[in-house]
């Protein structure tokens, strides 16, 4: 299975809640552990600026490229601005992208170490995400007559609110988020399905209302399926309030990554938040969802 990581996702951003370096710590641990090998790695390039402004206002990616963000936008973002920053991330924007390509071209599932920006909107980044990595994609995909329809599997522990604002006039896009509602973001636009799950839920609960909701999700005949796979309903991160096991979320990765082989579909996987007090813990999760991924 391919899989798609860059070391330049590890960027420095002084101390913060949010581990940059998770990434290589991932991509590491699944050379260690034969999940992939060297040849299996595909390193993207930073995504253009043009299939960026596919999503993103113009007037918005001025100002990340110049360096001219207002106090209030880097608040939003809660990054401090910085040329590495900036490219870090537009190389995972590229990541994603290269992701969903592969995908299609193979009729296939492939992961991103990196990616699920789902805070980001149009003329703002927020939450961690200066770009919606998913939505340039998706937009990129449409561009390209590559597919017509997508569904966006979002299980992040926060709501995808960026993802499901950008496609809410977009009825060829289904974006699904299943979240803690009393959590980040305080604004949570409707996406086309929306789970807001009780402070405290563990595996079982979890694990119904997805099995439950993954039917809806499929009836929306998509051509492409994305799947966010956060670390971060995790039952000891710093920044849910879920009880999620790890054996849970990889029960939880299973049931989504089964449907979409069942399904006959390609999908993207990435890799989106998360922040144990453990950054072992968090790598664990992310590498299980990859391990999953390639079983088959």
């Amino acid at each position: 299975m391919n899989v798609v990581y860059s070391p330049r996702y590890r960027i420095d951003i002084g101390r913060h809640v949010f581990p940059t370096r998770k990434y290589e710590l991932v991509h590491a641990r699944l050379l260690q552990d034969g999940v992939i090998t060297a040849s299996d790695v595909i390193e993207p390039p930073p995504a253009p600026w043009d299939d960026i402004a596919l999503v993103h206002t113009r007037e918005y990616l001025t100002k990340l490229r110049d360096g001219t963000l207002s106090d209030e936008d880097i608040a939003q973002i809660e990054l401090p601005w910085s040329r590495e920053m900036v490219e870090g991330f537009r190389t995972m924007v590229g990541g994603t992208i290269e992701t969903a390509r592969r995908a299609v071209a193979d009729q296939a599932l492939v992961a991103h170490v990196g990616g699920g920006l789902h805070h980001a909107f149009a003329n703002h980044g927020e939450g961690f995400c200066p770009f919606n990595d998913v939505a340039v994609a998706i937009r990129v995909l449409q561009r390209d007559c590559r597919v017509e329809r997508v569904a966006v599997i979002d299980l992040d522990v926060h709501h995808g609110n960026g993802t499901a604002f950008i496609f809410e006039s977009d009825p060829r896009v289904f974006t699904f988020s299943m979240h803690q509602q009393h959590n980040y973001p305080m604004w949570k636009p409707r996406g086309s399905l929306d789970i807001g799950l009780a402070d405290g839920t563990d595996d079982a609960e979890y694990l119904r209302l997805l099995e439950n909701a993954v039917p809806s999700v499929m009836a929306s005949a998509p051509d492409f399926l994305f799947y966010l796979a956060g670390a971060d309903p995790y039952e000891d991160d710093q920044l849910g309030g879920l009880r999620l096991t790890r054996d849970g979320l990889r029960a939880r990765d299973r049931l989504v990554i089964e449907q979409a082989r069942q399904s006959g579909l390609p999908m993207a996987v990435v890799l989106a938040g998360g922040y144990a007090r453990s950054i072992d813990d968090t790598v664990a999760i992310h590498v299980a969802t990859i391990e999953e991924a390639a079983t088959g």
